[in-house]
């Protein structure tokens, strides 16, 4: 069993794939060619916004958003511990300061009710994270922006064809940020983000950033970064672009259906316990693309070891929240994040991709029951 299925994927795609690769290299604009500006107006488009701004990598998508914000030493940016690390790492290399808040226990997500206290005359900016592929509380967040004139930006690296109330994830903000990393909902073949906004000026400056601070060439006003994003890549991503509706169904689909197996075997929701073996609870206004999905155990080695024995492969993200690495403990008091904590030695990550057999996900199950009895 395949903990997240590319080779399906290749195979459907394949003549699409191929044919968009040849274009590539039959033109020969490796950087910046065709193919990105073409994504760039269909990502655009599909989310809901102005401005869409291709990237090397997801990290460097929230780089240049916070670099274009003019985010810098001494700043503090709201933000999560319980996610990959990139999030606070793009802050701490511009001199500003991670200010961890806790998380929801239901949804994994940045607490909103937390927020306005963390707030400070030198908080900058708000970052939230749509964990395992479901949206933060987005107008509560908003809202409290608002009221301290702050900006948003959306950590959606793992959120790409989600939504909320309605809306897609990517529009929900001032500025938005994701992954095309290859095991994403929509993924390349190597490192790939963008940058999505509804703001003109703010457009401007992210596009300057990502390509060396230049609003033309060999013109530097700003500083910035090598964060173009290739062509090649580019193309692979028009090729999945075709297919990825229908992929986004499929992952609800396998979503719906493990809670559904799992629910029949004596598992609950986090959001009706907190202990036993826990499904994910989806907030009512949300749709979640299952970037991951991600239950809670308890007793996580055990119930790794006894779906390992039947060849059943499984992850962790997160086992350690950021405000616990060497890198970052000094950002956050030491009794702050508590829901994180518990989170963090509970949580597993089971195989998920729209192309799980609906046998497989009973095997899953089944062996999970065996595992908790």
């Amino acid at each position: 069993m395949q903990f997240i299925d590319l080779k399906a994927q290749q195979a459907r795609i394949e003549r699409q794939l191929q044919a968009r690769i040849q274009a590539v290299l039959a033109h020969g604009r490796y950087i910046m060619g065709p193919e990105v500006a073409e994504l760039e107006g269909r990502l655009a488009d599909y989310v809901g916004v102005r401005h869409c701004i291709g990237v090397a990598s997801g990290t460097d998508a929230l780089l240049v958003a916070l670099m274009a914000l003019e985010v810098g030493a001494g700043d503090e940016v709201i933000t999560t511990p319980f996610t990959f690390v990139a999030t606070a790492e793009v802050i701490a290399l511009l001199g500003a300061v991670p200010k961890f808040v806790d998380i929801d226990p239901v949804t994994y997500n940045l607490d909103p009710g937390l927020i306005e206290a963390a707030i400070g005359p030198r908080t900058r900016a708000i970052m939230p994270v749509a964990l395992y592929g479901q949206c933060a509380d987005m107008d509560a967040i908003n809202a409290i922006a608002e009221r301290h004139a702050l900006p948003v930006i959306e950590d959606a690296a793992q959120s790409f064809g989600a939504t909320y109330k309605g809306r897609r994830s990517c529009g929900l903000s001032t500025i938005a940020c994701t992954s095309f990393f290859p095991s994403k909902p929509l993924g390349c073949y190597g490192d790939g983000g963008a940058c999505f906004t509804d703001d003109d000026g703010l457009a401007m400056r992210m596009r300057q950033v990502m390509n060396h601070g230049q609003d033309q060439r060999y013109s530097h006003p700003r500083l910035g970064i090598n964060g173009r994003l290739d062509s090649l890549q580019a193309a692979v991503l028009l090729a999945k672009l075709d297919i990825f509706p229908d992929e986004v169904e499929r992952r609800a689909t396998v979503g719906a259906r493990y809670t559904e197996l799992l629910h029949a075997r004596g598992a609950r929701s986090t959001a009706d316990a907190r202990d036993g073996l826990l499904t994910p609870a989806i907030a009512p206004d949300n749709a979640s693309v299952y970037a991951q999905y991600t239950i809670q155990t308890d007793d996580r080695d055990a119930v790794i070891a006894r779906l390992g024995a039947a060849d059943i492969p499984t992850a962790v993200h997160y086992p350690i929240p950021l405000n616990r690495q060497g890198a970052y403990a000094h950002f956050c008091c030491p009794d702050c994040t508590a829901q994180a904590d518990r989170a963090a030695a509970r949580v597993l990550s089971l195989p998920m991709h729209p192309y799980l057999e609906a046998s497989d996900a009973e095997r899953v199950a089944d062996v999970l029951a065996g595992a908790e009895s």
